[in-house]
């Protein structure tokens, strides 16, 4: 049996962020991850949005850790000349009925201390003529980034400070003393102790959790997917800004973001389904283009292609509010040796320094 200070579990962003904060607090860490390289799950396969906080329940983790996390990530991808752009973001109601839902997101920004400014069609349109609204929030905070070249930065100064990464295994097997985890990588006997375990496998783990001998299982959430497609544009988008719609119950609407060279995609839907699947179904891409249409009329025929899919942890059921952000640590499930960090979906990719600062605020 091999010691070991502090394991994370999972070397996508979040685990990437948290394996530094610990690294950089003069723990000595070790990052297990299945797959063969970092970030190939949740982290690579999103909007690459930078999020204001617009949405979230104030008071949450989700609001104070987004707002927190956006700052901090800014000034790290200024720090270590990480791709990114503060393009701003237009929330827009394309209908009379919407407005009273865009109200309802300028007074939650608000309550998160969020800066939005309300246009009018007119000054929407001034910003991107292309549009099609009848009034917008424009959110000058949003912003894009280059999320591969933030996980190779955060890998490398965890490295720096002592991490070690080893990919291609697979934590399969938790068993809980009281001050300590004992670990089974890829199907073996338990063969490494860590005096800190945390859980940050995304899609794996709620699984994971429920192979862990003593911890109380009513501590295990029940883990759903959320599928989301999607789709690319063949031609270049006449837009600066990225475009949402008016956002509904906990699912942000088919909206457009931009990558750094200014292509457009256009995703996620959504689509529950029973296990994580990452294949796009190009017959989508008529209701993609009727939900596009709503804010941009123009939309070329047949100019959309499938891109990728992306599927969200979720810990709630369909048709329920979404749930805030779980970092489970003793306090909640009385093992000292172990923390986990459930329903990681967005913002994640916006808190992940803001949520290592969180875990790390919370190591015994």
């Amino acid at each position: 049996m091999e010691d070991v200070d502090v394991v994370v579990c999972g070397a996508g962003v979040v685990g990437l962020a948290i394996a530094r904060e610990l690294a950089l607090a003069g723990r000595e860490v070790l990052i297990l991850e299945a797959a063969e390289r970092v970030g190939t799950g949740i982290s690579s396969r999103n909007s690459e949005v930078i999020h204001a906080g617009l949405y979230y329940e104030p008071g949450s983790l989700k609001a104070r850790l987004c707002g927190t996390g956006r700052e901090l990530l800014y000034d790290y991808c200024r720090e270590r000349a990480i791709a990114h752009r503060r393009c701003g973001k237009l929330i827009v109601a394309s209908a009379p009925e919407e407005c009273a839902a865009l109200g309802a997101v300028a007074a939650r920004a608000a309550a998160n201390g969020v800066p939005v400014h309300a246009l009018s069609r007119r000054e929407a349109l001034a910003l991107e003529p292309e549009l099609a609204c009848v009034a917008a929030l424009h959110s000058p905070l949003s912003g894009i980034i280059d999320a591969h070249a933030l996980m190779l930065a955060l890998l490398a100064d965890a490295e720096t400070h002592g991490a070690t990464l080893v990919c291609r295994s697979a934590v399969t097997r938790v068993l809980l003393e009281a001050d300590a985890a004992l670990l089974a990588v890829d199907a073996g006997e338990p063969e490494l102790r860590a005096r800190l375990f945390v859980n940050c496998a995304g899609l794996g783990a709620v699984p994971l959790a429920a192979r862990t001998e003593g911890l109380p299982a009513q501590a295990v959430p029940r883990a759903r997917f959320a599928k989301g497609s999607y789709f690319a544009l063949a031609a270049r988008a006449p837009f600066t800004h990225l475009v949402y719609p008016v956002p509904h119950d906990a699912w942000l609407g088919i909206h457009l973001t931009l990558d750094l060279e200014g292509r457009a995609r256009f995703g996620p839907d959504l689509e529950w389904c029973e296990a994580p699947d990452y294949s796009v179904d190009p017959g989508r891409a008529a209701p993609f283009a009727a939900a596009i249409r709503r804010y941009w009329p123009g939309v070329p025929a047949g100019s959309l292609t499938p891109a990728f899919a992306g599927v969200r942890p979720k810990i709630t059921a369909p048709g329920e509010p979404a749930a805030d952000f779980r970092i489970d640590g003793a306090a909640f499930h009385g093992c000292a040796a172990l923390i986990n960090l459930f329903g990681i979906e967005s913002p994640g990719l916006t808190a992940s320094l803001a949520i290592a600062r969180e875990v790390a605020a919370r190591v015994p």
